[in-house]
Protein backbone atom coordinates (compact mmCIF):
# COMPACT_ATOMS: atom_id res chain seq x y z
CA UNK A 1 0.00 0.00 0.00
CA UNK A 2 3.11 2.35 0.58
CA UNK A 3 4.61 1.95 -2.09
CA UNK A 4 1.34 2.30 -4.36
CA UNK A 5 0.24 5.16 -2.27
CA UNK A 6 3.94 6.70 -2.95
CA UNK A 7 3.66 6.44 -6.75
CA UNK A 8 0.34 7.59 -6.88
CA UNK A 9 1.82 10.89 -4.75
CA UNK A 10 4.85 11.29 -7.17
CA UNK A 11 2.50 11.00 -10.44
CA UNK A 12 0.02 13.50 -8.81
CA UNK A 13 2.79 16.29 -8.02
CA UNK A 14 5.31 15.91 -11.29
CA UNK A 15 1.90 15.94 -13.73
CA UNK A 16 0.29 18.75 -11.54
CA UNK A 17 3.56 20.66 -11.82
CA UNK A 18 4.26 19.60 -15.36
CA UNK A 19 0.76 21.62 -16.16
CA UNK A 20 1.32 24.36 -13.95
CA UNK A 21 4.37 25.06 -15.55
CA UNK A 22 3.56 24.54 -19.08
CA UNK A 23 0.23 26.26 -18.77
CA UNK A 24 2.34 29.77 -17.88
CA UNK A 25 4.80 29.64 -20.64
CA UNK A 26 2.19 28.40 -23.11
CA UNK A 27 2.84 25.02 -23.81
CA UNK A 28 -0.97 24.20 -25.33
CA UNK A 29 -0.99 26.72 -27.76
CA UNK A 30 0.59 25.75 -31.46
CA UNK A 31 0.21 22.97 -33.46
CA UNK A 32 -0.67 19.10 -32.56
CA UNK A 33 -1.41 15.59 -34.15
CA UNK A 34 -3.92 12.88 -33.42
CA UNK A 35 -3.34 9.35 -34.60
CA UNK A 36 -6.25 7.33 -34.62
CA UNK A 37 -6.56 3.44 -35.86
CA UNK A 38 -6.87 -0.27 -35.47
CA UNK A 39 -5.02 -3.25 -35.07
CA UNK A 40 -6.25 -6.68 -36.30
CA UNK A 41 -4.22 -9.91 -35.01
CA UNK A 42 -4.33 -13.39 -35.15
CA UNK A 43 -3.49 -14.26 -31.19
CA UNK A 44 -4.24 -16.26 -27.93
CA UNK A 45 -7.51 -15.51 -26.35
CA UNK A 46 -5.98 -14.11 -23.60
CA UNK A 47 -2.82 -14.10 -21.56
CA UNK A 48 -1.93 -17.90 -21.02
CA UNK A 49 -4.29 -19.49 -23.34
CA UNK A 50 -3.22 -22.31 -25.99
CA UNK A 51 -6.10 -21.44 -28.65
CA UNK A 52 -5.68 -18.22 -30.98
CA UNK A 53 -8.54 -16.15 -31.61
CA UNK A 54 -8.75 -13.42 -34.86
CA UNK A 55 -8.96 -9.70 -32.60
CA UNK A 56 -9.46 -6.13 -32.92
CA UNK A 57 -8.05 -3.06 -30.74
CA UNK A 58 -7.72 0.72 -31.34
CA UNK A 59 -4.62 2.98 -31.62
CA UNK A 60 -4.52 6.44 -30.03
CA UNK A 61 -1.30 8.50 -30.35
CA UNK A 62 -1.42 12.52 -29.47
CA UNK A 63 1.70 14.89 -29.72
CA UNK A 64 2.95 18.18 -30.75
CA UNK A 65 3.67 18.47 -34.27
CA UNK A 66 7.47 18.27 -35.38
CA UNK A 67 8.26 16.85 -31.89
CA UNK A 68 10.93 14.61 -32.17
CA UNK A 69 9.50 10.87 -31.81
CA UNK A 70 11.51 8.96 -34.02
CA UNK A 71 10.08 5.72 -33.91
CA UNK A 72 6.68 4.30 -31.97
CA UNK A 73 5.54 0.62 -31.65
CA UNK A 74 1.72 -0.88 -31.55
CA UNK A 75 3.06 -2.25 -28.43
CA UNK A 76 2.98 1.49 -27.06
CA UNK A 77 0.19 2.04 -25.21
CA UNK A 78 -1.55 5.74 -25.53
CA UNK A 79 0.43 8.44 -24.04
CA UNK A 80 1.36 12.23 -23.58
CA UNK A 81 4.75 13.42 -22.92
CA UNK A 82 5.37 15.93 -20.55
CA UNK A 83 8.92 16.08 -21.58
CA UNK A 84 10.46 15.87 -24.80
CA UNK A 85 13.86 16.61 -25.11
CA UNK A 86 14.71 14.61 -28.68
CA UNK A 87 16.58 11.82 -27.04
CA UNK A 88 14.46 12.04 -24.05
CA UNK A 89 10.49 11.64 -23.46
CA UNK A 90 8.63 10.87 -20.39
CA UNK A 91 4.94 11.67 -19.17
CA UNK A 92 1.84 10.19 -18.66
CA UNK A 93 0.60 6.80 -20.20
CA UNK A 94 -2.70 4.63 -19.98
CA UNK A 95 -4.15 1.49 -21.07
CA UNK A 96 -7.58 -0.02 -21.66
CA UNK A 97 -8.55 -3.46 -20.59
CA UNK A 98 -11.53 -5.23 -21.73
CA UNK A 99 -13.79 -7.94 -19.55
CA UNK A 100 -12.07 -11.27 -19.60
CA UNK A 101 -14.51 -14.32 -18.56
CA UNK A 102 -15.92 -17.10 -19.74
CA UNK A 103 -17.40 -15.41 -22.87
CA UNK A 104 -13.61 -14.76 -23.67
CA UNK A 105 -13.47 -18.25 -23.70
CA UNK A 106 -14.51 -21.56 -22.38
CA UNK A 107 -11.46 -22.65 -20.67
CA UNK A 108 -12.19 -19.55 -18.08
CA UNK A 109 -15.65 -21.26 -17.16
CA UNK A 110 -15.36 -21.28 -13.32
CA UNK A 111 -12.98 -18.51 -12.73
CA UNK A 112 -13.88 -14.63 -11.59
CA UNK A 113 -14.21 -12.41 -13.95
CA UNK A 114 -11.05 -9.67 -14.49
CA UNK A 115 -13.64 -6.66 -14.88
CA UNK A 116 -13.69 -3.76 -17.63
CA UNK A 117 -11.31 -1.07 -16.26
CA UNK A 118 -7.53 0.25 -17.35
CA UNK A 119 -3.85 0.99 -15.89
CA UNK A 120 -2.89 4.72 -15.50
CA UNK A 121 0.65 5.46 -14.59
CA UNK A 122 3.91 7.15 -16.22
CA UNK A 123 6.38 6.28 -19.40
CA UNK A 124 10.03 7.25 -20.16
CA UNK A 125 11.38 6.71 -23.37
CA UNK A 126 15.45 7.35 -24.32
CA UNK A 127 17.54 6.83 -27.68
CA UNK A 128 21.22 5.92 -26.63
CA UNK A 129 21.95 6.03 -30.80
CA UNK A 130 20.15 6.76 -34.12
CA UNK A 131 18.72 3.78 -34.47
CA UNK A 132 17.40 2.46 -31.03
CA UNK A 133 14.46 3.59 -28.58
CA UNK A 134 14.19 1.72 -25.04
CA UNK A 135 11.15 2.82 -23.32
CA UNK A 136 9.49 1.65 -20.15
CA UNK A 137 5.89 2.13 -18.84
CA UNK A 138 4.93 1.55 -15.32
CA UNK A 139 0.72 1.62 -14.98
CA UNK A 140 -1.36 0.62 -11.35
CA UNK A 141 -4.14 -1.40 -12.16
CA UNK A 142 -8.09 0.86 -12.22
CA UNK A 143 -10.89 -1.73 -11.29
CA UNK A 144 -9.77 -4.68 -13.68
CA UNK A 145 -6.49 -5.40 -11.24
CA UNK A 146 -5.15 -3.49 -7.90
CA UNK A 147 -1.41 -4.28 -9.34
CA UNK A 148 1.55 -2.48 -10.82
CA UNK A 149 2.69 -3.53 -13.80
CA UNK A 150 6.04 -2.55 -15.57
CA UNK A 151 6.71 -3.36 -19.37
CA UNK A 152 10.07 -2.41 -21.43
CA UNK A 153 11.06 -2.92 -24.31
CA UNK A 154 14.27 -2.19 -26.61
CA UNK A 155 13.84 -1.46 -30.22
CA UNK A 156 16.63 -1.21 -33.06
CA UNK A 157 15.06 0.63 -36.80
CA UNK A 158 16.33 0.63 -39.89
CA UNK A 159 14.79 2.84 -42.84
CA UNK A 160 15.46 0.74 -45.91
CA UNK A 161 13.51 3.36 -48.58
CA UNK A 162 12.16 6.73 -47.77
CA UNK A 163 8.78 4.74 -46.48
CA UNK A 164 9.62 1.15 -45.13
CA UNK A 165 11.00 0.70 -42.26
CA UNK A 166 12.07 -2.15 -40.59
CA UNK A 167 12.17 -3.04 -36.55
CA UNK A 168 12.88 -5.45 -33.70
CA UNK A 169 13.73 -6.32 -30.53
CA UNK A 170 13.04 -7.70 -26.72
CA UNK A 171 10.43 -7.25 -24.22
CA UNK A 172 9.77 -7.77 -20.70
CA UNK A 173 7.06 -7.94 -18.82
CA UNK A 174 6.66 -7.40 -14.51
CA UNK A 175 4.42 -7.02 -12.34
CA UNK A 176 2.92 -7.07 -8.53
CA UNK A 177 1.10 -10.21 -6.89
CA UNK A 178 -1.92 -8.21 -7.21
CA UNK A 179 -1.87 -8.41 -10.83
CA UNK A 180 -1.28 -12.09 -11.62
CA UNK A 181 -3.63 -13.09 -8.96
CA UNK A 182 -6.33 -11.01 -11.08
CA UNK A 183 -5.47 -13.30 -14.37
CA UNK A 184 -3.41 -16.37 -13.21
CA UNK A 185 -4.91 -17.06 -9.41
CA UNK A 186 -7.21 -19.83 -8.57
CA UNK A 187 -8.72 -19.54 -5.49
CA UNK A 188 -10.38 -22.52 -3.67
CA UNK A 189 -14.01 -21.88 -4.54
CA UNK A 190 -12.78 -21.15 -8.53
CA UNK A 191 -10.91 -24.40 -7.86
CA UNK A 192 -14.16 -26.15 -7.07
CA UNK A 193 -15.61 -24.82 -10.06
CA UNK A 194 -13.46 -24.45 -13.02
CA UNK A 195 -11.60 -27.79 -12.16
CA UNK A 196 -8.22 -25.96 -12.13
CA UNK A 197 -5.48 -26.87 -9.16
CA UNK A 198 -5.58 -23.93 -6.48
CA UNK A 199 -2.91 -21.34 -7.07
CA UNK A 200 -2.06 -18.30 -5.14
CA UNK A 201 0.70 -16.64 -6.99
CA UNK A 202 3.17 -13.77 -5.91
CA UNK A 203 4.55 -10.39 -7.98
CA UNK A 204 8.10 -10.57 -10.05
CA UNK A 205 8.73 -11.73 -13.92
CA UNK A 206 6.19 -12.25 -16.10
CA UNK A 207 7.23 -12.85 -19.65
CA UNK A 208 10.35 -12.30 -22.09
CA UNK A 209 9.84 -12.20 -25.67
CA UNK A 210 10.66 -10.18 -28.92
CA UNK A 211 8.42 -8.40 -31.61
CA UNK A 212 9.16 -7.73 -35.62
CA UNK A 213 7.28 -5.28 -37.97
CA UNK A 214 7.53 -3.73 -41.67
CA UNK A 215 6.10 0.00 -41.53
CA UNK A 216 4.89 1.42 -44.77
CA UNK A 217 4.33 5.26 -44.86
CA UNK A 218 1.27 5.05 -48.06
CA UNK A 219 1.11 8.79 -47.45
CA UNK A 220 1.91 11.39 -45.46
CA UNK A 221 -0.53 10.78 -42.99
CA UNK A 222 -1.64 7.19 -43.55
CA UNK A 223 0.68 4.58 -42.16
CA UNK A 224 0.61 0.74 -42.04
CA UNK A 225 2.51 -2.07 -40.46
CA UNK A 226 2.72 -5.93 -40.33
CA UNK A 227 4.07 -6.88 -36.95
CA UNK A 228 4.80 -10.51 -35.56
CA UNK A 229 5.47 -10.95 -31.81
CA UNK A 230 6.48 -13.76 -29.42
CA UNK A 231 6.59 -13.99 -25.74
CA UNK A 232 7.07 -17.00 -22.80
CA UNK A 233 5.68 -16.62 -19.92
CA UNK A 234 7.58 -16.54 -16.76
CA UNK A 235 7.71 -16.85 -12.57
CA UNK A 236 4.10 -16.43 -11.33
CA UNK A 237 2.32 -16.70 -14.52
CA UNK A 238 3.81 -19.82 -15.93
CA UNK A 239 3.44 -21.76 -12.73
CA UNK A 240 -0.57 -20.76 -13.26
CA UNK A 241 -2.67 -23.73 -12.98
CA UNK A 242 -4.41 -22.15 -15.84
CA UNK A 243 -1.57 -22.06 -17.85
CA UNK A 244 -0.08 -25.44 -16.89
CA UNK A 245 -3.16 -27.56 -17.10
CA UNK A 246 -5.11 -25.31 -19.77
CA UNK A 247 -2.71 -23.23 -21.42
CA UNK A 248 0.55 -22.73 -23.07
CA UNK A 249 3.57 -20.76 -21.80
CA UNK A 250 4.49 -19.80 -25.66
CA UNK A 251 2.53 -16.77 -26.42
CA UNK A 252 2.48 -16.03 -30.57
CA UNK A 253 0.27 -12.99 -32.70
CA UNK A 254 0.94 -12.08 -36.16
CA UNK A 255 -1.22 -9.13 -37.63
CA UNK A 256 -1.79 -5.68 -39.79
CA UNK A 257 -2.58 -2.06 -38.13
CA UNK A 258 -3.18 1.62 -39.94
CA UNK A 259 -3.38 4.55 -38.44
CA UNK A 260 -4.14 8.21 -40.02
CA UNK A 261 -3.05 11.29 -38.28
CA UNK A 262 -4.97 14.47 -37.66
CA UNK A 263 -2.89 17.81 -37.42
CA UNK A 264 -4.83 20.67 -35.61
CA UNK A 265 -3.96 24.31 -33.86
CA UNK A 266 -4.95 25.30 -30.64
CA UNK A 267 -4.71 29.12 -29.62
Amino acid sequence: MFNRSLLALSLGLFFSSSLSAHAQDGFWSGDWYLKVGATGFIGPKYDGASARLFQAAPLISFGRAGSAVRFSSRNDNPAFAFVDQGAFRAGVVGKLIFQRDEDTSKDLKGLDPVRFGGELGGFAEVYPTDWLRIRAELRQGIRSHNGLVADVAADGFVDVSDNVRLSAGPRLSAATSDYFDAYYGVSGSESAKSGYSQYKPSGGLGSLGAGAAITWKATEKLETSAFAEYKRLMGPAADSSIVREGGSRNQFLVGLSATYRFDFTLD
